[in-house]
């Protein structure tokens, strides 16, 4: 069945003469258009959620307050044509793509959101004022769209973890609301940079996704023993128990049982990521590390080597050719 059209916006006086039904809920999923899979994604999760009453808003707008390098915006791709099409067979009702003029009518914005200290780490640091014109944006277009809840992928974590920040300290009222990372089978995070890939290069861009695999899998191999001897009661058959269980060292050593207690460890993450990262930095393609890096989700701030629970997000960031990739995988320490 052919999807029906999608309404297209591009003024904000538009956008504003658009009404949603009596009662409708409307979530809003922002993008800088060049759409794929990842941003379907989104959309029908924004459908899912407001139901066939609701009303879903698609903004598509490549932001310069975003982009460091004039280079970079201008290579950015646009594909409004094909990005309608998807969004329409996503499930959205409107995509407002507005132009650089009506968004910021009179040039550059003189007052603008600064992300503050978390907005200086990781691409902060690799892209200055990058997160202040990101916010700046999203802020105008959270008030332009005025919507009940508004999607973000996960792969985008940082710009994630400010965006729900900004939205609580400035007391908008809208939903925040994280879609899990599309991936291509190969594991490579759906990106619109992606395109930009020879097939070399691709080929070298696959490290980051196996890299952050190999620490999940760290993690896991490092906390199975540890559950193991968690689960094992105290008293005077612990060790006949540890030893039923193949921890026949632990049961003879106890300080092998407590080396199984608390052996997980950030450092062991770290490095099974980089080992990865390491050998992709030797291809004929070499893939050039920018950050790779286990952080709070909440602020972004580097966990400790000594943490041994709660939630973390393993980032890296990687240079292969011309093309910068990002990715990140959601790790829970001591589960």
């Amino acid at each position: 069945m052919t999807a029906a059209p999608t309404t297209l916006l591009r003024t904000a006086a538009e956008l504003d003469a658009l009404t949603r039904p009596a009662g409708a809920r409307r979530a809003v999923a922002m993008t800088m258009g060049a759409l794929h899979d990842g941003h379907a994604t989104l959309i029908r999760a924004a459908r899912k959620a407001v139901g066939p009453e609701g009303q879903v808003v698609v903004t598509v707008f490549v932001n310069p307050l975003q982009f460091g390098e004039a280079a970079d915006l201008d290579r950015y791709p646009r594909t409004l044509d094909a990005d309608l099409a998807l969004a329409a067979g996503a499930g959205a009702d409107a995509v407002f793509a507005p132009s650089v003029d009506e968004v910021y009518p009179g040039g550059d914005p003189q007052v603008r959101i600064v992300a503050g200290p978390m907005g200086e780490r990781l691409e902060g640091a690799s892209r200055p004022g990058h997160f202040d014109g990101m916010l700046t944006v999203v802020a105008k277009l959270l008030h332009l769209s005025r919507p009940d809840a508004a999607f973000f992928g996960q792969k985008d974590g940082q710009q994630l973890a400010l965006v729900r920040r900004m939205v609580r300290d400035l007391n908008f009222g809208v939903d925040i609301v994280a879609v899990p990372t599309v991936r291509d089978p190969d594991g490579l995070a759906l990106s619109s940079r992606n395109r930009f890939l020879g097939a070399d290069e691709r080929r070298t861009a696959l490290a980051l996704s196996r890299a952050l695999f190999a620490a999940r899998d760290r993690l896991a191999a490092q906390q199975a023993p540890r559950a193991s001897a968690e689960a094992v009661p105290g008293g005077d058959d612990r060790a006949a128990r540890l030893t039923g269980l193949g921890e026949a060292r632990a049961a003879a050593d106890s300080q092998a049982v407590t080396a199984a207690r608390t052996a997980v460890g950030p450092a062991a993450v770290r490095a099974a990521a980089q080992a990865v990262l390491d050998e992709a930095a030797e291809e004929s393609v070499p893939l050039v590390l920018d950050y790779l890096a286990l952080v709070d989700p909440a602020d972004f701030t580097e966990i400790p080597d000594g943490r041994e629970g709660g939630e973390a997000v393993l980032a890296v960031a990687a240079r292969v050719g011309a093309t910068r990739l990002i990715d990140n995988i959601p790790l829970t320490l001591g589960a």
